[in-house]
């Protein structure tokens, strides 16, 4: 399997103003503060269906839904944006489904805002071995060499379901989020591996450039009051980086997205952040896609970066892994047997204002399913606040 070259259209001139808002249609982005020791920035993005006040964790909710929590609850708890896959959504329940139910928001009983990826994350991770583990199912275990065929068209790929076959473009990625009504959506983009020859790497930026223009097109035709972001591409190369960067700010896209791979370790990542930034027009909201521990805030929030999605502290909490200010508390430790008290004092969630350590170490030992949900919520309320926190931090010029 091969990624095939091709020339970038030119870049045309971008105008990097400092507009304190962007908007479009229903969607804008207002900057109400930005940090004098930092990048750091407040702000709100509003969209049809609510504001999201930024910096902003998203929760990933991979199947129209995070797991063991429902979609009531996440509203309650504060989370304004929740990030839906595209790739498994078309595989199941399938996008016929979530059209005649209405879109994702009354399918699932959402009120708030919903991003969706195109898709090309999990199809590209499947090309190239790095499956997720959300991934490894029993289905496509039984599946070799899921992807069939990549060609400039698009991608064909093998259900991990069932086998039968796929094709993803730019066109069909952007028409199924369309059927899903999401508030802001990705366009199509090519993930290459980790190691990569320079001369693939850009061959590779190349397909993505032409990918998300045509993933532009297909969404001016029928906006349907939802944004697009482009995503900025060019693995650990700056240089690649700041030409998407250039690239991509000369088009009509709302907003921009981080992807792809930002390094081996987090103090790359933070580096490659820092050398693009200023490439990057300021007036748009700005996501890091997948990024989102604790770390990776405290160091991506100053490049000023607005949103972050990531599974981390939904998937840490299923392994009894309990965030608190002091560090993280791991539950199943056998010291919190007889331990009478909240997860976190002080906190507001319902778990820690109804329950125990010693009670979910029980639940925890014990396999009960009821210790996912109430787990989860808490890691969920946790990175709420710790945004709450952020942008009050940010008010004061102390990030």
């Amino acid at each position: 399997m091969s990624i095939c070259g091709g020339s970038s259209p030119s870049p045309k001139s971008s105008n990097f103003g400092t507009k304190a808002s962007y908007a479009s249609g229903s969607f804008k982005f207002e900057i109400l503060h930005t940090s004098k020791k930092s990048k750091a920035r407040v702000g709100r993005i509003h969209t049809p269906h609510g504001i999201i006040d930024t910096p902003h964790f998203v929760a990933v909710g991979t199947n129209s839904t995070i797991k063991a929590v429902d979609s009531a609850t996440c509203d309650a708890l504060g989370v304004q944006l929740m990030f839906c896959n595209t790739y498994h959504l078309i595989v199941q329940p399938g996008r016929e489904v979530i059209k005649a139910a209405g879109g994702l928001h009354r399918f699932m009983h959402r009120k708030n805002p919903i991003i969706t990826d195109s898709g090309g994350f999990q199809v590209f991770s499947l090309a190239y071995g790095s499956v997720a583990d959300e991934l490894k199912s029993r289905g496509q275990k039984k599946l070799n060499n899921t992807v069939v065929k990549i060609t400039e068209e698009g991608v064909l790929f093998r259900s991990y379901r069932d086998g039968s076959k796929i094709f993803l473009t730019p066109e069909s990625s952007v028409e199924a989020q369309k059927d899903f009504g999401a508030d802001i959506i990705i366009p199509f983009d090519e993930l290459p591996p980790y190691h990569i020859e320079k001369a693939d790497l850009r061959a590779s930026l190349d397909r993505t450039h032409r990918w998300e223009t045509r993933s532009l097109e297909a969404h001016l035709k029928s906006p349907q009051n939802q944004a697009m972001y482009g995503v900025i591409h060019g693995g650990l190369d700056s240089e690649l980086r700041k030409i998407s960067c250039q690239y991509l700010s000369s088009l009509a896209f709302d907003g921009f997205a981080i992807g792809g791979s930002v390094g081996k370790t987090k103090q790359e990542m933070f580096v490659l952040l820092h050398d693009i930034r200023p490439f990057i027009p300021e007036q748009y909201p700005l996501h890091l896609l997948g990024i989102g521990d604790q770390v990776c805030l405290a160091g991506a929030i100053p490049e000023g970066i607005d949103t972050f999605d990531s599974s981390f502290p939904t998937k840490a909490a299923r392994h009894g892994h309990l965030m608190t200010h002091t560090g993280e508390v791991r539950i199943k430790q056998a010291s919190f047997a007889k331990d009478f008290t909240p997860i976190e004092e002080g906190c507001s969630c319902p778990t820690c204002m109804q329950y125990t350590r010693a009670y979910l170490h029980h639940l925890y030992k014990a396999g009960e399913l009821t210790f996912y949900t109430l787990a989860t919520i808490h890691n969920i309320h946790y990175m709420v606040q710790l945004m709450a926190e952020y942008r009050e931090k940010i008010y004061r010029d102390e990030v």
